[in-house]
């Protein structure tokens, strides 16, 4: 892979069923991490533990900048929100622009958040590769959902991504782990966004978003193909 450090660090990276996990519905048994300034940290598995969510997916993607300053501090928890943080109408504006025009992307409520938040919902004509991801494989749990992302109303997002990429966008301080990334289920790799404020943040998260897109789909779009 591209970083062979970030190899060793493959997650068994899951979430429960992420309606319940942005909306704060039923908890399972365990105890989830509290922390409003810090995510949940990551979990590791020994090579041979590859997540399924890693493999088939190309090497070629583009290494993500360090973004400069201090996390943005968030609930810690479920809802995973981010606190006291406010979208840049210019920037919220292109952000959703782009990102719905992605081809076969609808805008519509979305179905795994909070009230306000929009849904990237991938239309029924579109294959998807990796429809396990997103429950399509799974029985019972939103198997019908083609919601690959969603953006809440601050202009932060929650995104499904290959294992190691959701690692290097915690690592490069772009966003973070979802808190409940550690436990048992079947998404893997999803992360929150933090809210862009300025074109070159919204350049790197409409790039987060291109390879979730890619991640999904098996397409190679770049992102100056967006419309």
């Amino acid at each position: 892979m591209r970083n062979s450090a970030r190899s060793t660090q493959l997650l068994s990276i899951s979430a429960l069923v992420f309606l319940g996990a942005c909306t704060g519905g039923p908890t399972p048994t365990t105890t989830a991490p509290t922390s409003t300034t810090q995510p949940a940290p990551a979990t590791t598995t020994t090579m041979g533990e590859e997540s399924e969510a890693t493999r088939d997916f190309p090497d070629d993607l583009s290494i993500l900048p360090e973004r400069t300053g201090e996390r943005r501090q968030t609930t810690g928890d479920v809802p995973h929100q981010q606190l006291n943080a406010a979208p840049v109408p210019e920037v919220d504006a292109e952000l959703r622009r782009r990102v719905f025009a992605l081809p076969g992307v609808e805008d519509r409520a979305s179905e795994r958040s909070l009230p306000g938040a929009r849904g990237l919902w991938l239309t029924d004509g579109l294959e998807l590769v990796r429809a396990d991801v997103l429950g399509g494989a799974r029985e019972g749990v939103l198997g019908s959902s083609r919601e690959f992302a969603h953006i809440h109303p601050d202009g932060s997002l929650h995104v499904w991504l290959p294992v190691e990429r959701a690692i290097e966008v915690h690592e490069t301080k772009w966003g973070e782990l979802h808190p409940w990334v550690d436990r048992e289920g079947f998404w893997d790799g999803v992360v929150m966004l933090y809210t862009p404020e300025s074109l070159d943040d919204l350049e790197v998260a409409v790039r987060i978003v291109v390879d979730a897109y890619n991640f999904i789909t098996g397409e190679n779009l770049e992102t100056d193909e967006i419309p």
